[in-house]
């Protein structure tokens, strides 16, 4: 008993952490993909382990059973979401902040000029 509950604490511990860092990344990150991105962490992996701890704490139910299948809905549900929004994104537009890809272009133009 001692095994399920130090599991429990460490699945609620994880999913909490994972939680709080996907609200601070969805607050602090930049642009839209990159606050996706924290989004489909905190979906796919923190709340899920939330879920797994409480299932773990209060003992295998009929509730557990119902909670199961909501973690089954979100882990196959939450990918397809995710791509959903970053094509339509895409589609009306708005397309990601590339920083490395102008470096790159910035370092190609001055190696041409140079060469000429």
């Amino acid at each position: 008993m001692m095994i399920i509950s130090l599991l429990s604490d460490i699945c609620l511990l994880l999913g909490g952490i994972l939680t709080l860092t996907g609200a601070l990344g969805l607050l602090r990150l930049p642009s839209f993909y990159t606050r996706l991105h924290a989004a489909s962490v905190t979906e796919s992996l923190g709340a899920p382990l939330l879920i797994i701890g409480i299932i773990l704490d209060t003992g295998f139910t009929l509730d557990s059973a119902k909670l199961i299948i909501i973690i089954i809905i979100m882990v196959v549900s939450s990918p397809t979401i995710t791509h959903a929004l970053c094509r339509a994104a895409a589609h009306g537009g708005y397309t990601p902040d590339m920083q490395n890809k102008e470096k790159s272009q910035t370092q190609t133009d001055t190696c041409a000029k140079e060469s000429k």
